[in-house]
């Protein structure tokens, strides 16, 4: 089953929306699932969150099997 997902607003400058617009283009991903992904790196890269944590399936548009 997967994760629940869950809505939260986010307040970002106009530069790095647009910013993080190109780079979701060049990733072939939605701004949203690219932020989730850079959001998820970050953390896992910290060791806030483990590397398994989050199984393949939960990622959403996150990867290059699930590229639009």
């Amino acid at each position: 089953m997967p994760a629940e997902k869950k809505a939260y607003p986010l307040r970002i400058s106009a530069t790095v929306l647009e910013a993080m617009q190109r780079w979701s283009d060049d990733e072939l991903r939605s701004v949203n699932a690219q932020i989730e992904y850079v959001l998820r790196e970050a953390l896992r890269k910290s060791g806030r969150l483990k590397a398994g944590a989050i199984r393949p399936a939960e990622d959403d548009d996150a990867g290059p099997d699930n590229r639009r």
